[in-house]
């Protein structure tokens, strides 16, 4: 497995060492998931070995892996047979009877960690997330008869999950440098939708005039699964769960912010599609506790409360911004990295848009991926055009701009799916 520390990738190999595979990986860097891998019995290799691909019985490469890659060639070169991650998730999910697949440009980890844990409430399944749920982790087998996933848009990758239950929480535009056009996403989205069985998708969202769905989920009328009578308490949504008209008992989330009443809207279909009662739905929500780096706290730093969280896309961030306002009362600080030049040049007046309000701002230098440098879609471009903005390169600059303006009481806002959630838990005098 080729880009084994990805968490995708990472929760595929615990799934195959589960169904008895023998699994070696290689990636750029060891990490977390791929020590735990290895106390597990996997052979990981930091860096390239192609001599090892070569003598595979098969080869699985994230799609981050470059098709020149050398481990890619050798496996190649000897016919051994090459699959991408989506190739083997799709494999997988066709092993069960009944698969949830979540797609979405935003919200599909929590959603499929909320769907994990109502489907668990409802009997049990087995889950693959692409985040760390603080329960279950990426990777959970909790029942062999219903599989969740979340599914990836990312390089067309959602053309190759096949669920028999299709759930889309939204059809924002993301990756055009994949598509080529919000137009052509949609398209995707849809027809992913149509080729399942059973669509639920959100009725907030133009995907319900595209498709013929099972269910709707949402906020507004004529949605079939809706939340009424919402109240918010510090950040924390409840809300009064009707199904087809009838009111079906209150549900409180632990999660923050009220785009996450959506995603739990979402897994509290999936439980009425599978044919399960709505009280079990709201016991598996209630137990629901978050994921790792959506809006995780992290401890404080010269009295200032410091929360991260993985957005990274402009509607995410103004998701974010306004869970961060009504669960906190103090000065907001907010530390946005970019992600992928492309995304920042292509979603530029979005990136504007989004940040413009923010007081205290700090732009830290774009988290390139698999990238190269691209001034349109530069960190410090787009600082230039928020005049609040405050553009730093060095964990040191944030580090002292940070020393002389935070006090008690104040709240940093940490943004961006790059390496500033590690930078975040390293700033000096940080209390984890």
């Amino acid at each position: 497995m080729i880009g084994l520390g990805g968490v995708s990738m990472s929760a595929l190999a615990a799934c195959l060492l589960s169904a008895g595979f023998t699994v070696a990986g290689s990636d750029l860097v060891r990490n977390e998931r791929t020590a735990a891998l290895e106390e597990k019995g996997v052979c990981f290799v930091c860096g390239h070995d192609p001599a090892r691909a070569a003598e595979a019985d098969a080869v699985v490469a994230s799609s981050a892996v470059p098709d020149d890659d050398a481990e890619l060639r050798a496996a190649r070169e000897r016919g051994v047979p090459v699959y991408g991650r989506a190739d083997l998730l799709a494999r997988i999910a066709a092993c069960f009877e009944v698969s949830v697949g979540v797609a979405g440009c935003h919200g599909k980890t929590t959603a499929t960690a909320m769907c994990a844990h109502v489907l668990q409430a409802c009997g049990g399944c087995t889950a693959h997330i692409g985040g760390e749920d603080l329960d279950y982790g990426s990777y959970f087998e909790g029942g062999n008869r219903i599989f969740v996933t979340e599914v990836c848009e990312y390089r067309g990758n959602i053309r190759k999950l096949r669920p028999t239950v299709a759930v889309v929480l939204n059809t924002d535009a993301d990756h055009l440098e994949c598509y080529g056009s919000a137009a052509a996403l949609f398209e995707a989205y849809a027809a992913y939708a149509r080729a399942a069985p059973a669509a639920v998708v959100c009725g907030d969202d133009p995907i319900r005039s595209a498709v013929r769905p099972a269910l709707t989920f949402g906020l507004s009328e004529g949605c079939d699964v809706r939340a009424i009578r919402l109240r918010s308490s510090g950040g924390r949504y409840s809300f009064t769960l009707e199904i087809r008209g009838r009111p079906c008992g209150r549900i409180r989330l632990n999660a923050f912010g009220r785009h996450n009443v959506t995603n739990a809207l979402a897994a509290a279909a999936v439980a009425e599609q599978c044919g399960f009662p709505p009280a079990l739905a709201a016991a598996g929500l209630a137990s629901f506790r978050g994921i790792r780096r959506r809006f995780e706290p992290l401890g404080k730093l010269y009295g200032a409360e410091l929360i991260a969280d993985y957005a990274h896309h402009p509607r995410e961030i103004a998701a974010v911004l306004a869970a961060a306002k009504e669960a906190f009362g103090g000065r907001l600080f907010v530390v946005f990295q970019p992600h992928t030049y492309s995304r920042t040049r292509l979603l530029f007046d979005d990136f504007v848009a989004a940040l413009q309000g923010v007081e205290r701002l700090v732009i830290y230098k774009t988290y390139p991926a698999r990238e190269y440098f691209d001034a349109a879609g530069s960190a410090l471009t787009l600082a230039e055009h928020l005049p609040n903005a405050l553009y730093v390169e060095t964990t040191r600059e944030l580090s002292v701009y940070l020393r002389c303006s935070l006090r008690a009481g104040d709240a940093v806002l940490f943004l961006g799916a790059g390496d500033i959630y590690f930078i975040a838990k390293r700033l000096p005098g940080a209390k984890l």
